[in-house]
């Protein structure tokens, strides 16, 4: 009588784990660009936040996956850290991008006003972190006031008509037509604060423009408030930097800070003649943190 033996294939390697990606791991990635999207909450303050911080710096594929979310909204991931959380800024055909038109039309329809908000934005930046070592610096806090930046717009509006006036360019252009106006020609002929029976200072006057580029940008987590000095104190977060560094190289940015704008440390402005440096005009439409049209 012989024994049967039951015969069967030799085991192998064990099946490699998983690596399918899960609706959980789609909802947080998820919720981590939803969080990058409040850019005031701090990572520091809210515990699923920074969870998802870490899971992101030590899970290589879930920080793909997040990456991939953003995308597809289309965000565009500029630092994912501790201090900043998940800083993301809009890319141009994104359903969250913000234009410096639509950001002008909600005080005023009015063409040169445009261009004054978005001169305000960017003089604010290149207060803010006037020397390319300030923007390389995570540690570099930026300081600025309402005043000063308006103080120091003035001062490159005065830099700038004396060179027309060395040049022998016309410094008197149609009042019909402000598109053809010089920056400093639009900013020097506005108010500073125009003339309320209350002393409050006009909306459509510079320090009006300046003080309502500051409160957006703080509203959006690039400034926070820090007094009421000199129109309103202000200094910046790590946001504000991540994104002034993504745009640094702008052609308008590029000439104010070729004006000769020195460090600054409380909002003062303080502007040296530049030294063999050729104008450029400034690009309407060019302030930050907008697109544009």
């Amino acid at each position: 009588m012989t024994e049967h033996v039951e015969w069967s294939e030799p085991e192998g390697p064990a099946a490699p784990a998983s690596t399918a990606v899960t609706p959980a791991d789609a909802a947080d990635a998820a919720r981590l660009v939803a969080f990058g999207l409040q850019p005031r909450l701090q990572p520091a303050r809210d515990q699923e936040y920074a969870d998802l911080l870490r899971r992101y710096r030590e899970d290589p594929p879930f920080a793909r996956l997040a990456d991939a979310v953003a995308t597809g909204l289309g965000l565009i991931v500029l630092e994912v850290s501790p201090r900043a959380g998940m800083a993301v800024t809009a890319a141009e055909d994104s359903v969250f991008a913000v234009r410096m038109g639509d950001y002008a039309r909600r005080t005023s329809a009015d063409g040169s006003d445009r261009f004054l908000h978005g001169l305000a934005h960017l003089a604010v930046a290149a207060m803010a972190f006037p020397r390319p070592e300030d923007l390389a610096d995570d540690g570099y806090i930026g300081r600025v006031t309402v005043n000063g930046v308006d103080a120091f717009v003035r001062q490159a509006c005065h830099r700038l008509e004396e060179r027309a006036a060395e040049q022998g360019e016309n410094t008197d252009p149609a009042s019909e037509a402000p598109g053809l106006e010089a920056a400093w020609r639009i900013w020097a002929r506005r108010s500073a604060t125009g003339a309320t029976k209350d002393a409050r200072r006009l909306a459509g006057s510079t320090t009006g423009i300046i003080a309502k580029a500051v409160g957006f940008l703080t509203d959006s987590g690039f400034l926070q408030r820090t007094g009421d000095d000199n129109g309103g104190t202000y200094r910046t977060t790590a946001r504000y930097q991540l994104q002034v560094r993504d745009m640094a190289g702008g052609a308008a940015m590029a000439e104010l800070l070729e004006l000769g704008v020195v460090p600054v440390t409380d909002g003062t402005p303080t502007l040296l003649p530049p030294q063999d440096a050729d104008d450029l005009e400034l690009v309407a439409d060019a302030g930050l943190p907008f697109h544009s049209a």
